[in-house]
């Protein structure tokens, strides 16, 4: 899909400051350095649907959105982006105001807004206090360079008059309030008092005194939130994977809420677009991909010098990619290319229970934890290497990680159901924190089982062997590659396919696991569904397979 977009529960556009805001963006702002610099701003439906889902409010008129995310490739106008809003925060009606009768209008430098009835009517911000963040020491980057453009040659310049002072490190504004270009040092040492901050290009932002510049200036934002309904916007190109970017950490925020794991309000819009077109080679296909990912930023820029960038080469594949198709890349020590995972689920539905039928040949894998990670149930279809979950647990990333637990009669009951259901005829699990659990699951279904995991168990599959591990992940790794194994494109299991890292062992055995011993990303799922697959292998060799089925999804054809 070309565009995701995550906005906060409850958001209906009939509730929102955005159109007020759209209107005043193009009626009193110019654009700035650049080739159409001093031309007015004109907005299509794609930016400027983005400016209305930034005003959303409740039914009281409190702001949904506390934090956007801008995702776009390189040359959409972002920084314009962020300075446009800034403006509107600074000089504009950008709070709730009360509800419009009809008949009611803004007025602002001789231009009138006249609102719809039940439309809500703005207000501007009592000493508003906006920062445009820099990542550079001295530097004022792409936002304030048009915000300065806009005050000394637009048409707010006439606000000189009424003592708004402009100057290269500062705006005064001329009934109080300030726009301010800040970098790490400055915004470490200050109080805070911010109503509105942009975070310009944060898959920039992968330093530890960056990352401790946004966190203090993001919870300084809290201290007017209540009176001035404080917010900030990011905007950025795809991060670069393993560097712990603020890009990074809020694109696994927005996976979280998609993936019902986030707790709490959520008040964050997610507008992300691109494609993830793998193989560059094909122009056409390339062209395609350029035009879905620049949307309505192709106005103005050329497909073909995009195109002749990323042939020059000078520049890498990856790169590539990131910069002018805005792809999530795999990083550098990454299992499986996320092209390979693509093709395996290609097609499919996310509801298994949609093309697997009860009694079916399958094989389970096994890997658990008790109170760390994650542990999962995947099971394996014999007659096509299809992998879906049966279960799976992660322990939460907050505060409330704990006293967690994992539900241990949970997946006793998943297991009983899945012998019930299907034909089991292979179970490779991985027994440590389990192995009572393994016995028991022996005792009651060793005797359905055709094929053992190895000499004194048919259950038991130790990953921790590294020599057996090795084979098993690249039996499954190349029948990914190849076609002949297949994964439902359940989130959960996709991700932690997409989190699972390689690292080699000795003898130059090849296994897989997290980033780091304390990552928060979890990779369980991915070992599991290895051993199911596994176990399928090992019962494929005795060369008793039911006839493949098809998993291929039909669709109408308009």
């Amino acid at each position: 899909m070309a565009r995701t977009l995550v906005k906060p529960a409850g958001a209906t556009r009939e509730r929102s400051l955005g159109f007020l805001a759209w209107w005043w963006i193009e009626t009193f702002l110019i654009n700035g350095p650049g080739d159409v610099r001093g031309t007015p701003v004109r907005r299509g439906k794609e930016f400027g649907g983005f400016i209305v889902n930034c005003y959303l409010l409740d039914e009281n008129g409190d702001r949904l959105v506390d934090s956007a995310f801008f995702s776009r490739p390189k040359g959409c106008d972002k920084s314009g982006l962020g300075a446009h809003l800034a403006l509107f925060e600074a000089f504009g009606p950008c709070r709730f105001a009360g509800w419009a009768s009809g008949g009611e209008y803004y007025e602002f430098l001789g231009k009138r807004y006249y609102y719809e009835p039940g439309e809500p009517m703005g207000r501007r911000v009592v000493d508003p206090m906006i920062r445009i963040m820099a990542t550079e020491e001295g530097q004022t980057g792409n936002t304030y360079d048009n915000i300065y453009v806009n005050l000394t040659e637009g048409p707010l310049s006439v606000l000189a008059a009424e003592g708004m002072d402009v100057g290269f490190t500062r705006v005064k504004l001329p009934d109080g309030g300030d726009i301010v270009p800040t970098s790490s040092g400055a915004a470490s040492k200050d109080g805070g008092k911010e109503t509105f901050v942009v975070f310009d290009e944060t898959h920039l932002y992968n330093l530890p005194r960056l990352r401790k510049m946004y966190d203090t200036v993001t919870r300084n934002l809290k201290k007017r939130a209540k009176g001035a309904g404080t917010w900030y916007l990011e905007t950025t190109t795809m991060y670069a994977p393993g560097e712990d970017s603020i890009a990074e950490r809020t694109y696994n925020l927005a996976r979280n809420i998609q993936d019902g794991k986030f707790r709490g309000r959520q008040r964050l819009l997610y507008d992300h677009r691109g494609s993830q077109l793998s193989d560059l080679s094909d122009v056409i296909a390339l062209k395609e991909a350029i035009i879905e990912s620049y949307g309505e930023a192709m106005e103005w820029n050329s497909v073909e010098a995009i195109i002749d960038d990323i042939y020059d080469p000078r520049s890498t594949v990856n790169d590539s990619r990131r910069y002018f198709l805005n792809a999530l890349v795999e990083g550098s020590n990454a299992w499986l290319r996320l092209d390979t995972l693509e093709k395996a689920t290609k097609d499919l539905p996310e509801r298994w229970g949609d093309i697997v039928e009860d009694g079916e040949e399958i094989t389970l894998g096994f890997d658990g934890s008790l109170t760390n990670d994650a542990t999962a149930l995947v099971a394996c279809r014999v007659s096509d290497g299809l992998l879906f979950p049966l279960c799976i647990q992660e322990r939460p990333d907050g505060p409330e990680a704990r006293d967690w637990h994992v539900n241990e009669k949970k997946f006793d009951a998943a297991v009983r159901l899945a012998f019930q259901r299907f034909t089991v005829v292979g179970f490779f699990a991985d027994p440590p924190y389990w192995q009572d659990w393994l016995d028991k699951w022996e005792r009651d279904f060793g005797e359905e089982l055709r094929v053992a995991s190895g000499a004194g168990s048919k259950i038991a599959f130790y990953t921790a062997h590294d020599t057996k591990m090795h084979f098993a992940l690249q039996r499954l790794k190349i029948a990914l590659d190849d076609g002949r194994a297949k994964i439902i494109p359940n989130r959960q299991l996709v991700r932690h396919f997409q989190n699972a890292q390689k690292w080699t062992r000795s003898r130059n055995m090849e296994v897989i696991g997290k980033e780091s011993q304390k990552s928060p990303r979890k990779i369980d799922a991915a070992i599991a569904a290895t051993l199911a697959f596994e176990a399928r292998a090992t019962f494929v060799k005795k060369g008793d397979v039911e006839k493949p089925k098809q998993t291929f999804v039909p669709r109408r054809i308009y």
